[in-house]
């Protein structure tokens, strides 16, 4: 009697640690491949952005961008200037990008 019980829980070392090699496949699909696509994605754009797009910020202030360096850009709103972190950048603007996301 003792002897089938052994045999049993010998038998489960595998599938014991199915269910959660399983909810670490989903997490992967679901929640981390989608964030990494998400920042590739921007981290792109950010290399690729140029004179005269608009852009919104992360903080939310819309405006055109007037000149580009390494890191940072110099954007123009409502008469103003304000030099920003290429990080900051949320989203484009262009009326050719917006086309091309509907």
């Amino acid at each position: 009697m003792t002897n089938l019980f052994l045999q049993a829980a010998a038998g489960g070392g595998i599938m014991s640690f199915l269910p959660f090699i399983m909810i670490l496949l989903v997490m992967y699909l679901f929640f981390f491949r989608p964030q990494m696509k998400k920042q590739k994605e921007e981290k792109t754009f950010r290399s690729e952005v140029k004179k005269g797009t608009r852009v919104v910020t992360s903080s939310g202030v819309h405006g055109k961008i007037l000149e580009v360096g390494e890191t940072t850009f110099t954007l123009e709103c409502e008469n103003s200037r304000l030099k920003v972190e290429k990080t900051s950048i949320s989203k484009e603007l262009s009326a050719q990008y917006q086309a091309s996301e509907k």
